[in-house]
């Protein structure tokens, strides 16, 4: 049982506060996944809109600290701060979050400083969307990945067509692992589902290949196919 006597909930429950753009998409994307979410927001017609989406949404100032105990948020394991634009109540809404005992807040911030800010709160994971969107599309552009992700330490994991220099070869035979220093996880061809990985997978023209490595690896493997 919580310290107020409501019953502790899931670990996998989570608490978005801010559903704007990016906020309403986490918590769709989350019920998605099959979460329960817990959505807070200011803006009545933000509220409303996602009002069949969300297992659970309010209308509540989350700046305070009151409100959110009222809530039941304390309950929650996780949280994520989708305000952006207003600095102020994106950094006092981590500060009650980590008063009220949560253990793990994400945050978007729109600027280094802000991230600093937030992370000086209370802040486990600062999230800058803008940042990542525009690294992600600029990889698109310049090079010929289908899809990119990078994470904080330098790694990487893209979606690529398979090098010329492999089809109709094995993965061991062709030794990309050697001599691009990439892992390719698995293989997804046309017409039939997506399949891990083996030595003994035979590479076809048209194969896209899902890889995993340092960033600047992965970019020069993607660079030859």
């Amino acid at each position: 049982m919580a310290s107020n006597g409501r019953p502790a909930r899931p670990a996998d429950d989570v608490v978005v506060i801010g559903l704007g753009r990016f906020g309403g998409q986490v918590a769709a994307s989350l019920v998605r996944l099959g979460h329960d979410v817990l959505g807070i927001d200011e803006d009545p017609k933000l509220v409303q809109q996602l009002a069949d989406t969300l297992t659970h949404v309010v209308q509540a100032d989350a700046t305070d600290e009151q409100v959110l105990r009222q809530l039941g948020v304390p309950e929650f394991r996780r949280a994520v701060v989708g305000i952006g634009t207003d600095v102020e109540a994106s950094v006092l809404t981590v500060l009650a979050l980590h008063e009220v005992g949560l253990r793990e807040i994400w945050a978007k911030a729109t600027s280094a400083k802000h991230g600093r800010i937030l992370r000086s709160v209370g802040a486990n994971h600062v999230i800058f969307p803008e940042s990542v969107m525009g690294e992600r599309v600029a990889h698109l552009i310049t090079s010929r990945m289908l899809d990119f992700i990078e994470f904080d330490d330098g790694f990487a994991i893209a979606k690529t067509r398979a090098p010329g220099e492999g089809v109709g070869r094995t993965l061991g035979e062709s030794a990309l692992r050697s001599k691009y220093g990439v892992t390719v996880v698995g293989v997804k061809r046309t017409g039939e589902d997506f399949v891990y990985a083996q030595p003994s997978t035979t590479l076809q023209a048209d194969d896209v290949l899902i890889v995993a490595g340092r960033t600047e690896l992965v970019e020069r493997f993607a660079a030859v196919t």
